[in-house]
């Protein structure tokens, strides 16, 4: 366990923590808050290939709904037959279901890494952090972590939660198929429909819930990663259209 902790803090905690301080003292601007924002464009701009990859795979799955339905319906007496046809569906439309959870399985190590990040912060830097700086980098012009100097990042912060919960709801609904058959009779198709609304209602809440519980630092951190997904979004779905037209 020691060993995984070392790694841990070897490739992820340490290189984010020296760098998000080196943000700060390199921006014209030294704000802390505004040193998170590049940081989150950092992250977002190394995992941009792997990300758009995984939101076309999503949007063509959200699009396939209707054709689901279908052999949910069809096959609903036979589950054998029922998989078989979904997995020849996926294979003809060549979309990988599972696609979309491989990005979000690389930034969770790193919301992890930045949790303790900010959460060093607001327990106040100590001989353990300062041991992780590397010999071009100093702290001694940071204080206390503050956003347009008017919010604590190392506190939690209610608007911040609100805001990254609303905007993640309007990521998700960016997911949502156009047009979708009448309530499915079959177990199947009820649960898929039912996880697609509890993505889209009940996973906004929760991260409000978090957040609100958590640094703003990492509030800021989230809020900023949904902008960027719903701008990658918007970018990525505009361009398939063209196509498809």
């Amino acid at each position: 366990m020691n060993f995984i902790g070392e790694i841990f803090n070897l490739i992820l905690y340490q290189p984010l923590f020296n760098f998000l301080i080196l943000l700060y003292q390199w921006l014209p601007i030294h704000d802390f808050g505004i040193a998170i924002i590049v940081l989150t464009l950092f992250v977002r701009l190394i995992l941009y290939p792997s990300t758009s990859h995984a939101l076309r795979s999503q949007k063509a799955l959200s699009q396939l709904q209707p054709k689901i339905q279908e052999i949910q319906k069809k096959y609903k007496q036979d589950v054998a037959k029922q998989s078989r046809a979904l997995l020849q569906l996926y294979r003809d439309e060549k979309i990988n279901p599972l696609s979309g959870i491989f990005p979000f399985l690389l930034q969770f190590p790193i919301l992890i890494a930045l949790f303790y990040v900010f959460q060093s912060f607001k327990d106040g830097l100590g001989p353990a952090e300062l041991r992780l700086l590397y010999s071009f980098v100093s702290l001694d012009s940071i204080t206390t972590p503050m956003f347009l100097g008017v919010l604590n990042l190392a506190n939690p912060s209610f608007p911040l939660a609100i805001l990254a919960g609303f905007f993640q709801y309007l990521q998700q609904k960016m997911f949502l198929p156009s047009k979708l058959n009448s309530v499915p009779q079959n177990p199947q198709g009820q649960f898929s429909q039912l996880l697609r609304k509890q993505m889209t209602y009940f996973f906004p809440i929760f991260t409000v819930f978090i957040l609100l519980k958590l640094p703003a630092a990492l509030g800021l951190y989230w809020l900023s990663t949904t902008l960027f997904s719903i701008f990658q979004q918007h970018l990525i779905f505009k361009k398939e259209h063209a196509k498809s037209n």
